[in-house]
């Protein structure tokens, strides 16, 4: 996968995190000074839901937290992963309020406070990982980012696809028609329920935290996430098929709240240099762990992996369902990622 233009990207964000605005923290040491910031020592957290095993902590947060370390800059990156620090939706909220500095989060849980950023996470919006990281990079994406800025008061740093969303069940999925009937566990955010709509799936709302005994005990009958995800989850204990839909680029926006603003340009330098070494890494250690558990899943015969599902079917139908359903502001988003795609 070629690796997008980050010294593009840093110039291009950090003009955007220049012009946005905290409006929920008061600076507490602004004074006069003209290197962008209050200046003295940082101590930033970083919040995110990921087991510490996740490429999106040891390829993400985790590089995130050495390179900034080892910038030397007068500030320290203290991660809390494992949703230590709330769930999703909890989470999104203390960065705005200032108590959690840095999150790595969905943009579906991020469309609580800015509804529009949740487009990102719609059914088939971006043809793969790679699309995704050319939207971000692109002035395409310039609108929304400044806007969600604007609204909620947080800047996004930088944004990769943590693996495609799947399906799996007990039968295969081939094609919507093979939802029918179907108890399918979504995640409890509008979007994600709206992508159940999309795709033909009667969705049920379990906790990700109760989805192995849900599954087990027979309360939904599949789900969908990302390989990584169903593997540190154990889900082929419960589940016989794994049918490779992709029929979503599963999002990770890194954001940051009012402690920018405090923080001096030299520091902001360094901690967007951090973030754009993890959009970098991030991808490629999803696509080896990806690699490593479909090929131990086909040795053991944990999971039986359907790669025959007819794609094409679930996009057209998504598609065609989120054009009429979408309000304009959701609509200009979708139709700003589908304009770069190739």
């Amino acid at each position: 996968m070629a690796l997008p233009d980050t010294s593009r990207r840093s110039r291009r964000r950090a003009t955007l995190a220049a012009a946005a605005v905290a409006p929920l923290v008061l600076l507490a040491a602004c004074g006069d000074d003209d290197d962008g910031g209050g200046g003295g020592a940082v101590e930033l957290t970083l919040a995110h839901s990921y087991t510490e095993t996740q490429p999106q902590h040891r390829c993400g947060a985790q590089i995130i937290a050495d390179e900034v370390a080892a910038a030397d800059a007068d500030m320290t990156v203290e991660i809390f992963p494992a949703s230590q620090l709330g769930a999703d939706a909890d989470r999104i909220a203390s960065v705005v309020s200032g108590d959690v500095d840095i999150d790595i989060q969905g943009a579906s849980a991020l469309g609580a406070v800015y509804e529009p950023v949740a487009v990102v996470d719609a059914a088939y919006a971006f043809d793969d990982g790679e699309h995704l990281a050319r939207f971000f990079d692109s002035e395409a994406s310039d609108e929304l980012v400044q806007s969600f800025a604007d609204e909620a008061g947080v800047t996004t740093l930088g944004a990769w696809s943590a693996g495609a969303r799947h399906f799996t069940a007990n039968e295969p999925i081939r094609s919507p028609e093979d939802l029918d009937g179907l108890r399918m566990r979504f995640p409890n955010s509008p979007q994600f329920l709206m992508n159940a709509e999309a795709l033909g799936a009667d969705a049920t709302e379990v906790a990700y935290e109760e989805l192995f005994l849900a599954l087990q005990q027979g309360t939904v009958d599949g789900q969908e996430n990302p390989i990584t995800n169903i593997d540190s989850s154990s889900l082929q204990e419960v589940q016989d098929y794994v049918s490779l839909s992709g029929h979503q680029a599963n999002s990770n926006l890194v954001i940051i709240g009012g402690v920018w603003d405090e923080m001096t340009s030299a520091q902001q330098d360094v901690l967007q240099s951090a973030v754009d070494k993890a959009v970098e890494e991030v991808p490629g250690c999803v696509a080896e762990d990806e690699e490593k558990t479909l090929a131990e899943w086909e040795e053991t015969g944990d999971m039986e992996i359907v790669d025959d599902v007819d794609v094409e079917a679930f996009r057209t139908q998504a598609d065609t369902y989120l054009r009429e359903n979408f309000n304009e502001e959701q609509l200009a988003v979708y139709e700003a990622i589908r304009g770069v795609a190739e």
